[in-house]
């Protein structure tokens, strides 16, 4: 027996949650349930993050969440739920399975059937973000190798355990050495602790137009959180219907499971809403938690009810469709095809597969750290970086000598082009001469200099070699 938490939520929530607590309960799930509000009127109580401490604690010790799609009122102060609930617990991976419904639900690719793992905490959406100059806004974008780790270790694990062939990583590390480059090469690293699964990576700009026009060559997904938050929804709109699709958000101790439309309250109490979404979401909880004889119980059961032509509005089309059902009566329809299989959409079969196994992060061993030089990034409103260099030059100390400046990335100092457009944000990469040393002293002295020749210096970035291997960028056209 599972104890797991349920919140109804707002608008058409309470609905497709009675509905889908309907199917699987019928279905055998072993669970029991312990309710908890969230959402609108826990917000309009004047509570700006949606929910109660004590909710808090019913999540986190039962650690299985399944929610309903919930209403954030408008205005500002109120946080979102989602975002919240998914810091909080270190839900880390965010799972989106696509698959198309061929003939029944239109789309323009019969044979898609992927599922898209997304990192769920870091990368640009850690939401680091600082205005630097007039014309210049900066964005921080954090990967970190236990971040990488536990979110392609888990498409492995959830590969394995759905009996898929091939796990596929998409990321920019062409452009971005360091931070997609880290991505990556952990992919290869824990690629080769799973022979039996193919793996390959594609760059992620070329590997999106591939999924959106051929995307039957794909199978899992596994990517950043910005590429994967994009990509997630473009698969689920391609299949046909992002109404009929569920998510997964997974963390080391506690879990999430819901729709990923939300709480349509214009059509909330009119028994119309499909709950085939957070039915998908329910799936995906029993087969997290090992319960995968119900899951594909129910899988088979909902394709099958999809099959007989039993819809509702929202994907009721005529010629193809056979009854137009509500809410309850799409729920009494699935329950009556539990132990059938679909004849035409294709089956599943995973009931003798185990729940995921997903081991800790442990850290590595600390690699040799040394201080190899810094950026000095500037605020200056000229246009020539060779004025602008004469005046850096006066910054420089024993430890310190000016290499380099660059403009968005770009090269303009030595050897610039004329034709390179500047702003007013400027790196200024200072390196020791060879014979001397650099250390946070050299650094300090540095801004000092800048302070007494006036000049806006707005951050540093410290440049480090591990084990003897420089660990930053160079700038474009070095």
């Amino acid at each position: 027996m599972t104890r797991i938490t349920v919140a109804k939520g707002d608008g058409i929530g309470p609905e497709i949650m009675d509905a889908t607590l309907a199917i699987i309960t019928a279905a055998g799930a072993n669970i029991e349930i312990d309710e908890i509000e969230v959402g609108e009127k826990v917000y309009l109580a004047g509570n700006t993050s949606g929910i109660a401490a004590e909710s808090w604690e019913t999540i986190r010790r039962n650690k299985i969440f399944l929610k309903a799609p919930i209403t954030t009122p408008q205005g500002g102060g109120y946080k979102s739920l989602n975002v919240t609930t998914r810091k909080f617990l270190g839900l880390y991976s965010n799972v989106r399975p696509c698959m198309s419904l061929h003939p029944f639900v239109s789309t323009k690719h019969p044979l898609m059937d992927i599922v898209i793992v997304r990192e769920n905490e870091e990368d640009l959406y850690a939401g680091i973000e600082h205005q630097q100059t007039d014309e210049v806004v900066q964005c921080l974008k954090l990967i970190s190798r236990p971040g990488c780790e536990k979110i392609v270790r888990y498409a492995f694990e959830y590969a394995k355990q759905q009996n898929r062939k091939k796990v596929t990583c998409f990321t920019k590390d062409n452009i971005m050495k360091q931070t997609d480059g880290l991505f990556h090469r952990v992919f290869d690293e824990i690629a080769k602790e799973y022979p039996e699964i193919e793996n390959e990576h594609w760059i992620i700009d070329i590997g999106a137009a591939k999924m959106a026009d051929t995307p039957e060559i794909f199978d899992v997904i596994v990517m950043p959180n910005l590429y994967g938050d994009v990509l997630s929804d473009v698969a689920a709109q391609i299949t046909g219907s992002v109404g009929l699709a569920g998510s997964a958000n997974i963390g080391e101790e506690c879990s999430m499971f819901e729709a990923i439309h939300g709480s349509a309250p214009r059509r909330a109490g009119q028994n119309v809403a499909n709950p085939s979404g957070l039915l998908q979401g329910a799936i995906m909880m029993l087969n997290h938690i090992g319960q995968t004889s119900v899951a594909e119980k129910v899988q088979n059961a909902w394709l099958k009810t999809l099959e007989d032509g039993i819809h509702t509005y929202d994907i009721f089309k005529e010629g193809i469709s056979k009854q137009k059902v509500g809410t309850k009566a799409f729920a009494e329809a699935v329950i009556g095809n539990l132990g059938n299989k679909p004849s035409i959409l294709k089956s599943v079969s995973y009931a003798n597969n185990s729940a995921l196994t997903l081991p800790k992060y442990n850290r590595k061993p600390a690699a040799k750290k040394e201080l190899v030089g810094v950026d000095v990034f500037v605020h200056w409103n000229g246009t020539d970086p060779n004025v602008l260099a004469e005046t850096i030059k006066k910054m420089e100390c024993t430890g310190a000598t000016l290499s380099m400046i660059t403009n968005r990335g770009i090269k303009v100092w030595p050897d610039g082009f004329n034709e390179t457009f500047c702003t007013d944000h400027w790196r200024c990469r200072f390196k020791p001469n060879e014979g001397d040393e650099m250390n946070k002293t050299t650094i300090i002295q540095l801004l000092e200099n800048g302070l007494n020749q006036n000049i806006d210096t707005i951050k540093t970035e410290n440049l480090y070699a591990f084990d003897g291997k420089a660990a930053y960028s160079l700038g474009q056209g070095q």
